[in-house]
């Protein structure tokens, strides 16, 4: 009820075969993952997550300068605790 996004992984990469994404995740899982060289790689092609804060932050500013606020679902328990809340700084 509480307005959220959520982002998660894709697993498509452009320009590479449908198995690459899981491979090099599984690679890493098993080599890299909660050892001492779990590190970020130089090899490591981060142009997905570049585009992924790019988008976030695109969204929370228009959301910022928009004149709408998010709002809860009807029924969730914070949704009336919100509406007084709105009134009473007259939002």
């Amino acid at each position: 009820g509480v307005p959220a996004l959520y982002t998660k992984s894709g697993v498509d990469y452009i320009g590479k075969d449908t198995n690459y994404s899981k491979q090099k995740r599984d690679e890493y899982t098993n080599k890299d993952y909660h050892k001492v060289s779990d590190e970020i790689k130089p090899d490591w092609d981060l142009a997905g997550t570049v585009e992924d804060a790019q988008m976030l932050t695109w969204i929370g500013y228009r959301i910022a300068q928009g004149d709408k606020f998010p709002e809860w679902k009807p029924g969730t328990e914070f949704k009336a605790k919100r509406d007084e809340t709105m009134r009473v700084v007259n939002l």
